[in-house]
C-alpha cells in the first residue's frame, strides 16, 4: 500500500499552481496555504502515476485541461451547516418576508421570490432557505418560488442534488422544519435523512465559476446569498464578484454575505441594513 504525502512541493511548484488557481477561480492560496494544497493534490498524482508536482502541472496545462474540474474541486473548501448564521433567519421571517408581502400587496412586485445561493457547496445553505421560504410563504395564497445554487465544485454539486445526508445533520434543523420537510431513512438508508420533494422542486443546482467575466445566468434576483465565500479573493477579485453579482440583484433586493465580510469602501450601489446584510439602492 502507498503511504500517504509521500510528494513534496517546492516553492516554485507552489507558485505555479498558485497562479493557476488564481487565474481560473479567483481563489488566492498564501505561502502559509502550501501544506494544504501539499495533501489535497497528492492523491491525484498517486492515481495519474504522476511523480512530482511539476509533471502534474504538465498534466493539467499541456496534456489533459479537464484535470482542471478535478483540482479545483479539490481545493475548494466546502464548510457549510443547515441554517448556518441564524441570525439572517431570523431577519428573513421578521423583516425580508413581510417586506415581499407588502411589497406584493402595492404592486411593487410580482408574488414570485427568486434566491441565488452563490457557492451553495453541498446544498445546506439552498436547502435551509426553501425551507424557511415555504414555510413563512405557505400561510399566502399565490407566490411562486425559485432557488438557484451554484458552486465551482462539481463534487459538492453532485452531493447536493442528491439532497441526502447524515442523521447528525438533523440537529442543525429547528424541529418545526425537520418534521415537515425532511425524511429519515429507512432500512439500507437508516441513518440518513433526505430532502423532501417538495424542497427539491424549487431548486436548480448549476456549475458557475465566480471568477468568470460573464454568467450563464438570466433574471434578476429578490435575494442573493454570498456568504463566506469572498474570504478566499484577494480584494480586487472580490469587487470584480460584487459588481457581477450585483447585475443580477433586482431594485431594492437583499445581498447576504458572511459573518467575517464587508462591503465597505466597494460598492455604493447597496446600503447596510444590518451587519453583513445589504439592501439595493436601484
Amino acid at each position: 500500500m502507498i503511504a500517504q504525502n509521500i510528494f513534496s512541493i517546492t516553492d516554485q511548484e507552489f507558485s505555479l499552481f498558485q497562479d493557476l488557481i488564481y487565474k481560473k477561480s479567483g481563489i488566492f492560496l498564501s505561502e502559509s496555504k502550501k501544506a494544504l494544497l501539499l495533501g489535497r493534490l497528492s492523491k491525484r498524482l498517486q492515481i495519474l502515476n504522476l511523480t512530482s508536482f511539476s509533471a502534474y502541472y504538465r498534466y493539467v496545462t499541456k496534456i489533459n485541461s479537464s484535470e482542471l474540474v478535478e483540482l479545483l474541486n479539490r481545493i475548494c473548501t466546502n464548510e457549510t451547516h443547515f441554517f448556518r448564521e441564524h441570525q439572517h433567519f431570523d431577519f428573513l421571517e421578521k423583516k425580508v418576508f413581510p417586506d415581499f408581502i407588502n411589497r406584493a400587496g402595492a404592486n411593487l412586485m410580482p408574488q414570485k421570490i427568486r434566491v441565488w445561493s452563490a457557492g451553495c457547496s453541498s446544498g445546506e445553505e439552498p436547502y435551509s432557505l426553501a425551507m424557511s421560504l415555504l414555510a413563512y410563504f405557505s400561510n399566502f395564497s399565490g407566490w411562486d418560488i425559485e432557488i438557484l445554487a451554484t458552486d465551482l465544485s462539481t463534487y459538492v454539486l453532485e452531493k447536493a442534488q442528491k439532497a441526502v445526508w447524515p442523521i447528525e445533520k438533523t440537529k442543525e434543523i429547528p424541529d418545526k422544519y425537520l418534521k415537515r420537510f425532511m425524511l429519515k431513512g429507512i432500512n439500507s438508508q437508516a441513518g440518513k435523512i433526505k430532502a423532501s420533494k417538495e424542497l427539491v422542486s424549487i431548486i436548480d443546482f448549476q456549475q458557475l465559476n465566480l471568477n468568470d467575466n460573464t454568467y450563464k445566468i438570466n433574471g434578476l434576483f429578490d435575494m442573493i446569498f454570498c456568504r463566506n465565500v469572498l474570504i478566499y479573493f484577494r480584494n480586487d477579485k472580490r469587487i470584480e464578484v460584487i459588481n457581477r453579482l450585483l447585475n443580477y440583484l433586482s431594485p431594492s433586493g437583499y445581498l447576504f454575505l458572511g459573518h467575517s465580510e464587508s462591503l465597505q469602501k466597494m460598492t455604493e450601489q447597496v446600503r447596510s441594513v444590518i451587519p453583513t446584510v445589504y439592501v439595493n439602492c436601484r
